[in-house]
């Protein structure tokens, strides 16, 4: 049996049409598990994925190496929201009356134990571009380079094919974005927004030469799984990158918040992080998520 095999679908292939993420919270007092045997038996980790928190994996009485809390980066030069959560579904489709009837059965299914806090809706905005008409993503890591990016390794603490992602949710100021001259708006990304070509004049603080996942040491990849959202006129990314470790990412949030250099990603003049969770997915087995390694 693969890696890829063994893991949440979800994880590996490419972003949906739609998406719907629900992030919730364990309710004082309430005993999860037949809850999370329910929602297990339930999510196939295609369509509907399921990632864990730290909280809710301790309120067990179990432990998953690796696995932890969000809490910001020390020495960041920016506001980094640490909102941790007990449980996140994302729902994947194509019909979002379709994913509002099956969050609504999940809201009913999780209720005994789990309270739904927060219901974010995304979407694949023309053939994966961010908001700002850029292209999302494009230094993703592809096939054998995914999984090894995305999925635990045999033997290396975690269930094999289990993941660790890193969620948070961004709003972008989109007027400051669309105020500026497409030069600087070029700039800001790294990248000729037309052809999606890496710009070599653009400067050390352009998102793309901050983030440069070979240029760390270690290497620094994660497979990111980004959507826009949007509400009313407001909207922005909400950053999904998965890894064996949640190494790589905090490497490149670090870099990004000025805490490596003291220089910050020009992203931060016009889009900040509201939300920053840590969760773990667990793999899959005969169907369904396997929770076995936390003793359900």
């Amino acid at each position: 049996m693969t890696i890829a095999s063994q893991a949440q679908a979800g994880i590996l292939e490419p972003i949906p049409a739609l998406g719907r993420y629900l992030t919730c919270q364990l309710r004082v007092g309430a005993s999860p598990q037949a809850v999370l045997r329910a929602l297990a038996a339930q999510a196939d980790g295609e369509q509907t994925m399921v990632g864990l928190g730290a909280s809710l994996v301790r309120e067990l009485g179990a432990e998953v190496p690796g696995l932890k809390a969000f809490s910001g980066i020390t020495g960041a030069r920016i506001k980094l929201p640490a909102t941790p959560a007990d449980l996140w579904i994302w729902l994947r489709g194509s019909d979002r009356g379709e994913l509002l009837i099956r969050s609504r059965h999940l809201e009913t299914l999780l209720a005994p134990a789990f309270d739904v806090q927060e219901i974010v809706d995304a979407f694949n905005h023309d053939h994966g571009k961010d908001l700002t008409g850029y292209e999302d993503g494009t230094e993703n890591p592809e096939g054998a380079e995914a999984f090894a990016a995305a999925l635990v390794a045999q033997g290396s603490g975690a269930p094999a094919g289990s993941s660790f992602v890193a969620v948070q949710r961004w709003h972008h100021h989109l007027s400051r974005f669309e105020a500026m001259p497409r030069q600087q708006q070029d700039h800001t990304i790294g990248r000729d927004r037309e052809s999606n070509e890496e710009l070599d004049d653009a400067p050390e603080t352009a998102h793309v030469k901050r983030t440069a996942q070979e240029s760390f040491d270690p290497e620094a990849f994660v497979l990111r799984r980004s959507m826009p959202w949007a509400e009313g006129n407001a909207g922005g990314l909400v950053f999904t990158a998965f890894g064996h470790s949640f190494d790589a990412f905090e490497a490149l949030l670090g870099r990004m918040s000025g805490a490596e250099d003291g220089q910050t990603d020009a992203l931060f003049t016009f889009t900040e992080p509201q939300t920053g969770a840590y969760f773990w997915c667990p793999p899959m087995r005969d169907g369904a998520i396997d929770l076995r390694a936390i003793g359900l």
